[in-house]
C-alpha cells in the first residue's frame, strides 16, 4: 500500500477548453477540457488525472523543418493539408499543431495567404489545432488576426505570446474567442508576470495555458522541470496565476548531437527515444499536453503513458 501523502495542495488546476464540436458553434469531432487535476500525475493513492494529450506538429512549408522528419514523413511534408490528415488518421495525434514556417521567410509580407491554409488545415483534419504564428512583431498583430479569423468557432489555441510581445495575439484571442500559449524563458517568476499582464487585458485565466518552455533531455532539460514543478506546486498551493495547464515541445530534441549525428539506420530510433523520454519526464511534471514531431514517438509514448497510470504492482513491480 503506497503511504498517504500530504503536501498541502488545497486548489485544482483551471481549465481550458479546447476545440469546438457541432453542439458548441464548430466543427471539430471532439473537444478537450484540460486541466482540473488536484496533484501531480502517477501518484499512487492520489486522485487519478486523464493521461496528457499528445499534440503532431505539422508546418506550412518544410524548408524550416528536421530533415529527419521531412525525410521519415516522405512527400506528404509539401502538403501541409495531406499531413494534417496523416497525424489523424494514420499517427493517432490527439491534436495538430500547425506551426505557420512561412512566416520566416525574409521579408514575408502575403499574410492574405495564411488564413486559406489555417482553413485548409481544418478541413482536413477535425481534430482540435493548435496554430503557431509569427515571430516576427512587424506582421504579428496581421498574422494572429487573420489566424483567429479562419478558426473562428473552432477554440484553437493560439501561440505564442511572451513578456515581449503578447498584445497581438491577445486581441486575436479576445476578438475570436481562442486560448493562447504563454511562453516564457524556463523561469516561474516571469511565468506568474506574463499570465498577470495577460489578464490585466482582459484575457481570462480559462483561456491560459502555460509554456514554461522545454530544453532537450541532458540539454537544460532539469531547468525546465524544475520551473514546471514549482509552478505546479505553486499552483496546487493556491496560486491563482499560475493554476493553468502547462504545454511542452520536445522540438529541440531533433537538433541535438546525439540525433544529428546518429549512425546510418539509428538515426529515426535515437530521435524518438530522445522525444519519448523528454515527453515522459515533462508528463511527470505535469504537462497536460504533449508535442512531438517525430511520428514514431506518438505510439510508445501513448503505451508508456498508460503504463504510468497503472499502480505499480500490476505493472509488474515489486
Amino acid at each position: 500500500m503506497p503511504p498517504e501523502l500530504n503536501f498541502g495542495w488545497t486548489t485544482p488546476i483551471g481549465e481550458v477548453v479546447l476545440g469546438a464540436t457541432n453542439a458548441d458553434g464548430g466543427t471539430r469531432r471532439v473537444s478537450y477540457r484540460i486541466g482540473g487535476g488536484t496533484t501531480l500525475p502517477f501518484l499512487e493513492g492520489q486522485p487519478s488525472t486523464p493521461a496528457p494529450l499528445i499534440a503532431f506538429e505539422i508546418c506550412d512549408n518544410p524548408s524550416f523543418w528536421s530533415p529527419i522528419v521531412k525525410e521519415y514523413c516522405g512527400d506528404v511534408t509539401s502538403n501541409v493539408n495531406e499531413w494534417a490528415k496523416k497525424a489523424d488518421a494514420d499517427y493517432g495525434a490527439d491534436l495538430v499543431r500547425l506551426h505557420l514556417t512561412s512566416t520566416k521567410q525574409r521579408n514575408f509580407s502575403d499574410v492574405a495567404s495564411l488564413g486559406p491554409v489555417v482553413e485548409g488545415v481544418l478541413l482536413a483534419t477535425s481534430l482540435p489545432v493548435i496554430i503557431e504564428g509569427s515571430n516576427e512583431p512587424k506582421i504579428d498583430s496581421e498574422v494572429y488576426q487573420k489566424c483567429g479569423e479562419a478558426g473562428q468557432g473552432e477554440r484553437l489555441l493560439l501561440g505564442t505570446a511572451e513578456a515581449g510581445k503578447y498584445r497581438s495575439i491577445a486581441a486575436a484571442a479576445l476578438a475570436y474567442n481562442h486560448s493562447i500559449i504563454a511562453q516564457s524563458p524556463i523561469d516561474i517568476n516571469l511565468a506568474k508576470q506574463l499570465n498577470i499582464l495577460l489578464k490585466e487585458i482582459g484575457v481570462q485565466r480559462d483561456h491560459i495555458v502555460i509554456d514554461p518552455y522545454t530544453g532537450a533531455l541532458g540539454y537544460g532539460f532539469e531547468y525546465s522541470y524544475s520551473a514546471m514543478e514549482r509552478i505546479r506546486f505553486s499552483a496546487l498551493k493556491g496560486d491563482s496565476d499560475l493554476a493553468m495547464p502547462m504545454i511542452c515541445s520536445a522540438a529541440d530534441t531533433l537538433t541535438i548531437k546525439e540525433v544529428r549525428e546518429a549512425g546510418a539506420g539509428l538515426q529515426d530510433e535515437t530521435a524518438i527515444q530522445w522525444e519519448l523520454f523528454t515527453c515522459l519526464a515533462a508528463a511527470t511534471a505535469g504537462a497536460e499536453i504533449l508535442c512531438v514531431r517525430h511520428p514514431g514517438t506518438i505510439a510508445p509514448l501513448r503505451k508508456a503513458l498508460a503504463g504510468m497510470k497503472q499502480p505499480a504492482h500490476s505493472a509488474g513491480v515489486p
